[in-house]
């Protein structure tokens, strides 16, 4: 087993009646679940004794999440959790980039 089927494998995934849904974020995760998904589906089956048992791949969408960078980055995205911070900001008559 290739190290990139390993981590494929070992995340966590959804398991409804006989069906086991791994979520893919790529199709190239979805290539490479295609290659071995009859040889562990047949695995599964022996290995379990269920002859229902059937491994699915399903792409779903990864939420991007944004890099904080520059000081004022970094003051949205506080001032998005704590509004208190612009009246600060205000207040004090403070410019963020410093």
């Amino acid at each position: 087993m290739q190290q990139a089927d390993y981590f494929l494998l070992n995340q966590d995934y959804e398991r409804n009646d006989s069906r086991i849904v791994i979520p893919l974020s790529n199709p190239i995760q979805e290539t490479m679940l295609n290659e071995f998904r009859l040889e562990l589906n047949t695995y599964l089956r022996e290995r379990l004794q269920n002859s229902n048992i059937q491994v699915l791949g399903e792409l779903r969408a990864v939420e991007e999440k944004k890099m904080i960078y520059t000081p004022r980055d970094k003051f949205e995205y506080l001032s998005n959790k704590n509004p208190l911070f612009r009246e600060l900001r205000d207040r004090l008559g403070l410019d963020p980039d410093y």
